[in-house]
């Protein structure tokens, strides 16, 4: 299944150092862009960000337009359970 979400990239996290460290590439965009994901990467959903798995073993912090409720209540809309 597949949801439309308009996001920014926020950070991507490439790994860890030899200290267990997140080693992040933090970003600033200023413009959103709708794309279509598989709800399947996503890990979880904060009030700021969609945790989305990446290639390459990484994962990806998206912003998101809109609020953590307009985006859970399109989730319930396409039969998404949260409990």
């Amino acid at each position: 299944m597949f949801i439309e979400i308009e996001v920014k990239l926020g950070i991507i996290v490439h790994g860890y150092d030899d200290k267990n460290k997140e080693i992040e590439e933090v970003f600033n965009e200023t413009d959103y862009m709708k794309k279509i994901i598989s709800i399947e990467r996503i890990q979880s959903i904060s009030e700021k960000y969609i945790l989305v798995k990446s290639s390459h073993g990484r994962v990806m912090y998206w912003e998101y337009k809109g609020t953590m409720e307009e985006l859970k209540q399109k989730l319930l809309d396409i039969n998404i359970n949260i409990a």
